[in-house]
């Protein structure tokens, strides 16, 4: 999908994805398990650094975008304690979602961080594995057949 948007479009639709992202923020920001688990407010602060990171940016699509690159990492970081963490404050079908939303919204992200340059080589990028193997094997940079494969 994201192979054929142009990067004004990408922005539009990394936009739409984060008000995912701030809806899981808001949950966890009010939520009464966040006082015995405060650890939960990680993702909380990874979403509004990651939106405070790209909310002046959105009329310059290629800086958007590579700033968005740049971030992945510590979000995807906060996204995968976020899912160890919140089965252990509540088995709740309300951390349940929230953590299957939240990933799928850093996994979005990944794709829709990847743009074509002219040579038909994407620029550097994070990928949307949310493994630690992932990160560990220096396995940072996708290429575009890649994230089609994985979709």
């Amino acid at each position: 999908m994201s192979a054929e948007l142009s990067p004004a479009e990408r922005v539009q639709r990394v936009q739409k994805v984060l008000a995912h992202a701030w809806m899981v923020r808001t949950f966890i920001k009010h939520c009464d398990e966040v006082e015995d688990f405060p650890e939960l407010m990680e993702i909380a602060r990874a979403v509004f650094d990651l939106c405070r990171a790209l909310e002046n940016k959105v009329e310059t699509p290629l800086e958007y975008l590579r700033i968005l690159r740049k971030k992945l990492s510590k979000f995807r970081a906060a996204v995968r304690q976020f899912a160890q963490d919140a089965p252990l404050a509540s088995t709740h079908m309300n951390f349940q979602q929230a953590v299957v939303s939240i990933e799928a919204v850093c996994e979005e992200l990944a794709r829709l961080a990847i743009v074509e340059t002219s040579g038909g080589k994407p620029p550097q990028a994070d990928s949307g594995r949310l493994t630690e193997e992932a990160d560990s094997a220096g396995e940072a940079t996708p290429s575009a057949e890649d994230v089609e494969q994985s979709d």
